[in-house]
């Protein structure tokens, strides 16, 4: 990674040097024609000078100041809190309360509500996530410890107290408060024995008084998303060298169970072993199961004891990434018990809400909101509040990832409680991204084409723009269009980006997302060297000079492009 990190550095470097490289020399018959050409046609404000030699006030340094990561947006008793990851405190991860009264609320209008030396992060499965877990109210939240892997309970008085045994053999995530606020059920991950392949993961009750322990259920090689509806606890499980994007199962067991063996509670769903089941969630009043499964090709809400998906879509729920963190739901449900769901359309998010109170029928009074309605072009994590008020982390091209809150009923413009970044720019320095889809190996793949783009300058000596092609990590995640820096960097300056969504990606179906099986290292590669080439005749982007970069497994798939093709 050492590698990959030190070409891309490297290649940052070169792009501006490879774009004054392959401008028209002034002598040139071609440029001699350009020049003569009217000059009517630009502003009279405008600079005239190649792309890739453009000034911009989008620097690296605008880049890193000021911006922290937002994350996990909870309605609880009142109040609206989120977790926030900080590159200036070493990456430290603090629960913040939606506080703008407060004399001492941050430029984000929030307040530190953990502890000023705790840091909210879990390393179960070592992606971790659901790192922290709501109840009723603030006297019920938990969360765990980063350096000890303790589970702590959040004070008050702004202190926090360990409820589990010190000593760092047990990691735990993703976990949920039983009514009575006694217990909390959560993935243990047991690393008494801390060789790989010794490490023990398994769903546990933990009492938060004394933080006793009681394993119900364990014998499969991975667990997430335990969730508890009265006496019945619903989770996912599977088993290596599956990973839960592939092949998942949904199990029921009862908490007085006399078995903790998963083989012996009852199997819901992904009986096939061939299907991916993620994110059950028990419905608040009807007690009904509702979970995720990809069986019909794309990830679809199905509810247990429907054969068919309640609503049945040609398009992934579940998030831009499932499966990848603990804790995530892509979908939730509202006060009314209505169904809310977020998913992808034509490069921009719809929100969908549907009546699932009737428990023998399919889904009903639909109804899908977009940007149209006041929503931004991108947003997930949907979070009921008080009345019709939905909470939701979200972003576009020019506004950086921020929390939320929209009315359903009175719609209007989403406003925002906290915005990740401080940075803001004119709109005629953001250049706004267009969903494209290009033939490849294997049919067509997608991704988000930026042209260049600054108020100040434009370039009438070069046919196409220098194109810097980004391949996401993952590999099963995907891109998204919420204000990038270091995007509007390079636009800003006069290159085109085009931001690959290759086969693999999520949100396109399951047979898209395995187009890599026994494939990674080839499909990927395809795709972003077919997506240069369809710029290039499309006269979007110069053929001399298309770069790539790319981080984790988009730094695998850079490599293997330019060691393995002669595109880049």
């Amino acid at each position: 990674f050492k590698k990959i990190f030190t070409m891309r550095a490297a290649a940052a470097a070169l792009l501006p040097l490879l774009a004054r490289g392959f401008q028209l020399s002034p002598t040139s018959p071609l440029a001699r024609v350009a020049a003569t050409r009217s000059t009517s046609q630009l502003s009279m404000t405008m600079i005239d000078k190649p792309y890739g030699e453009w000034e911009s006030p989008i620097t690296s340094k605008a880049i890193t100041a000021g911006s922290v990561r937002l994350g996990n947006v909870h309605y609880c008793d009142g109040e609206v809190y989120w977790l926030e990851g900080r590159p200036q405190e070493a990456g430290r991860n603090v629960l913040c309360k939606y506080s703008p009264d407060s004399a001492d609320k941050s430029q984000r209008n929030g307040v530190d509500f953990s502890p000023k030396d705790s840091n909210i992060r879990t390393r179960v499965h070592e992606y971790g996530g659901g790192a922290i877990v709501f109840g009723k109210n603030e006297d019920e939240i938990y969360f765990s410890e980063f350096a000890t892997q303790r589970l702590c309970h959040l004070l008050k008085d702004g202190t926090s107290k360990p409820i589990t045994e010190e000593g760092e053999k047990y990691r735990f995530a993703d976990g949920v408060v039983s009514e009575d606020g006694q217990v909390i059920y959560a993935i243990r991950e047991d690393h008494t024995k801390p060789e790989p392949k010794n490490v023990v993961n398994e769903i546990v009750s933990i009492n938060v008084k004394d933080g006793s322990m009681k394993v119900l259920a364990t014998g499969n090689d991975f667990y997430s998303n335990p969730r508890v509806n009265g006496n019945q606890l619903a989770y996912i499980t599977w088993n290596h060298p599956n990973m839960p994007w592939d092949s998942t199962e949904l199990r029921v067991s009862t908490l007085d169970s006399t078995s903790n063996k998963s083989s012996d509670h009852e199997l819901i769903a992904g009986s096939d072993g061939d299907t991916s089941i993620i994110q059950p969630l028990f419905h608040p009043e009807t007690g009904d199961l509702f979970y995720i499964s990809d069986e019909s090709g794309y990830y679809n809400i199905y509810r247990r004891g429907h054969e068919k998906s309640i609503l049945p879509m040609g398009h992934d729920f579940g998030g831009s990434a499932p499966g990848w963190a603990l804790g995530q739901q892509g979908y939730t449900f509202l006060n009314d018990g209505r169904l809310a769901a977020q998913y992808m359309k034509d490069g921009k998010s719809v929100m969908l809400i549907a009546n699932v109170s009737d428990s023998n029928t399919a889904a009903s009074d639909i109804i899908e909101y977009g940007s149209s309605d006041g929503l931004p072009m991108m947003f997930g994590g949907l979070c009921p509040g008080e009345g019709d008020d939905v909470y939701f982390i979200g972003g576009s091209p020019s506004k950086a990832s921020s929390i939320y809150k929209w009315n359903i009923q009175s719609k209007g413009e989403a406003s925002i409680l906290a915005c990740s970044s401080e940075l803001s720019f004119d709109d005629d320095l953001i250049s706004v991204p267009k969903q494209v889809e290009f033939p490849t190996t294997l049919g067509t793949a997608f991704g988000y084409y930026y042209a260049p783009k600054n108020g100040k300058y434009t370039c009438t000596t070069e046919a196409a723009p220098p194109l810097l092609v980004k391949a996401h990590g993952g590999p099963t995640a995907c891109t998204g269009t919420s204000f990038n820096a270091g995007i509007q960097y390079w636009t800003s300056r006069g290159f085109a980006i085009l931001d690959v969504d290759y086969g693999g990606s999520t949100g396109y179906g399951r047979d898209y997302r395995r187009r890599l099986r026994k494939s990674w290292g080839i499909v990927d590669i395809d795709d972003v060297c077919a997506g240069a080439e369809y710029l290039v005749k499309e006269g979007l982007a110069d053929g001399d000079r298309l770069c790539i970069d790319g981080g984790s497994a988009g730094g695998y798939t850079t490599l293997g492009a330019l060691a393995f093709r002669d595109v880049f």
